[in-house]
């Protein structure tokens, strides 16, 4: 199983996206976990993840977040903002396979 983790700045529009790859993942019968959290809870899930993905509304942090996660090995995209914008469960889960 792959374990992505959305980080944005309360973790409520990610939460939403996440749901919707979920939906796209369970699809495409692929074995993918989407969770979502604030920006201030992502060391929590480090030690558990495959990939972090940053809404791009969080840009600013994005280098921040990649210190972070470096120590854990997990590498940290920054979502298209046309997906996240229109929740496209779809559009991220490819972004994400991209990344994995």
């Amino acid at each position: 199983m792959k374990r992505i983790l959305l980080c944005c700045g309360s973790g409520a529009s990610s939460g939403f996206m996440a749901n919707n790859a979920m939906a796209a993942a369970k699809a495409r019968g692929m074995d993918i976990s989407v969770q979502a959290c604030s920006e201030s809870e992502v060391e929590d899930y480090l030690d558990e993840v495959d990939l972090v993905m940053v809404g791009p509304h969080f840009q600013h942090r994005l280098e921040a977040i990649r210190d972070i996660a470096d120590e854990y090995g997990v590498p940290v995209d920054l979502i298209d903002g046309n997906v996240y914008g229109s929740l496209d469960g779809k559009g991220l889960l490819e972004q994400a396979l991209k990344s994995l």
